[in-house]
């Protein structure tokens, strides 16, 4: 479909990806960004976009924001910290956005939905992973909750004539961005710039996409494919180890610090040491990133810096 003339909402267009979509899509469409900030900031919502406060977990909130006048949803709103959080709530929370917001697209007659999914639905699996890999193993509640978003989507294309698009990203970076390992390690510079704590043994690799890059290939995926299931990989070519990512991040905030390793071959439970997408398939249709790995992080880093200094 065309990204010209049309309504559309963007839930958890408050984050860092939502934002740089808001943004994009904005300057040709009418868009409705849904959040209710538990982890964006309402300051980051362009002004060009309507803003409404809204919990996608209450059917009720669903029903303010669904309406028939709409021509696509992007459903980006989710709970990601699993390192962090309440697992059971991430996967409960995740599924009953997806749900309500589904059964009540079906109930206003809309049937056009991109997905953002996640590389985590692969689990360890082969490098590169194409789209078309299998048995998805995820190894974190994070990624059950994707895997089980994807099933629902396929569901509702399948059963009730929904056209879907399904996004397998790779870590994602940009301005906008907390909690993630680039953030991490500036807010951990910025107060002590002689030592840097790093999880795990630094020697996890891999890809880095940049935000902008993101936003490209999702406008390209949903502008030149029309299945009832479109399933693609958005990620770069290339990997990065955590090590090199300090001391990448290091460089721009300007010191030199001791680097303090946790130990073991993840930073946490549910963590993929190693990732790689295939991205042959979105390539096939002519889409490619911008940045490889390492300038994306570096390109972040410059931009979070900025900030949170």
């Amino acid at each position: 479909m065309e990204l010209s003339g049309k309504s559309v909402l963007v839930t958890g267009g408050a984050g860092l990806i939502g934002t740089h979509l808001t943004e994009s899509l904005a300057a040709d469409n009418d868009v409705l960004v849904a959040d209710n900030c538990s982890k964006g900031n309402r300051e980051w919502v362009p002004e060009s976009a309507r803003f409404a406060d809204a919990d996608l977990t209450d059917p009720d909130d669903v029903a303010e924001v669904v309406t028939s006048d709409l021509d696509v949803v992007f459903h980006l709103g989710a709970l990601s910290d699993v390192n962090r959080g309440d697992h059971r709530r991430v996967f409960e929370h995740n599924n009953a956005m997806l749900y309500n917001i589904l059964e009540r697209m079906d109930e206003v007659g809309l049937s056009k939905i991109a997905f953002a999914s996640s590389s985590a639905v692969y689990g360890e699996a082969p490098r590169p992973t194409p789209e078309d890999f299998a048995p998805l193993e995820p190894v974190s509640t994070y990624g059950a909750s994707k895997l089980a978003g994807e099933g629902l989507l396929s569901t509702y294309a399948h059963s009730h004539d929904f056209t879907t698009w399904m996004f397998r990203f790779s870590n994602v970076v940009g301005p906008h961005q907390r909690n993630n390992v680039i953030s991490d390690f500036i807010e951990k510079l910025l107060d002590d710039p002689s030592r840097l704590e790093i999880l795990g043994d630094g020697r996890q690799e891999k890809s880095y996409l940049h935000v902008e890059d993101c936003v490209s290939g999702m406008e390209h995926v949903v502008e030149n494919t029309d299945e009832p299931t479109n399933i693609y990989n958005l990620g770069t070519r290339t990997t990065i180890s955590v090590t090199r990512i300090a001391e990448l991040v290091s460089d721009v905030v300007g010191c030199d610090p001791e680097f303090e390793y946790t130990g073991g071959d993840r930073g946490w439970t549910g963590d993929v040491p190693k990732m790689r997408l295939s991205i042959e398939k979105a390539s096939a249709i002519g889409w490619s990133p911008e940045r490889e790995s390492a300038d994306a992080v570096r390109t972040a880093a410059e931009q979070l810096y900025d900030e949170l200094a």
